[in-house]
């Protein structure tokens, strides 16, 4: 459904440091910097068929984050879990909601884990455990 997710951030490099680091805990390469037309860095992760990107904001204004908003991405084990997170905190993230672990649901549970991007935006880490 989607081709791509895109968020602003306030420090370009600070937030490339960090999604080269959560994503390296994935298995995926860091990211590639494709200039704006207009000027704004932009950092893409490409990954199985997916797309992310940081970038600076195009209207010159401070980026922000969306209340409710969670980007949600795909782990493999709850090893490759804990380490996303730790690398995450250890390159300016923010550890939120409870610690990573499963979560029992009823008739499933599931792997979370949860951090906020040097700019704010709210990460999870997850893996249908069952």
């Amino acid at each position: 459904m989607f081709s791509h997710v895109m968020v602003g951030t306030n420090d370009i490099e600070e937030s490339r440091i960090f999604y080269d680091k959560i994503f390296e805990a994935l298995g995926a390469r860091p990211g590639k910097m494709y200039p704006n037309l207009t000027g704004q860095k932009r950092y893409f992760y490409n990954f199985k068929g997916t797309s992310f990107c940081i970038t600076e904001p195009i209207d010159g204004k401070p980026a922000t984050v969306s209340n409710g908003a969670t980007i949600g991405f795909n782990i493999e084990s709850t090893d490759q879990g804990d380490s996303w997170h730790k690398a995450g905190i250890e390159n300016g993230g923010t550890s939120i909601e409870e610690d990573p672990g499963i979560r029992n649901y009823g008739k499933f549970s599931m792997y979370l884990a949860y951090l906020r991007d040097p700019t704010g935006n709210k990460l999870c880490a997850g893996l249908l455990i069952k």
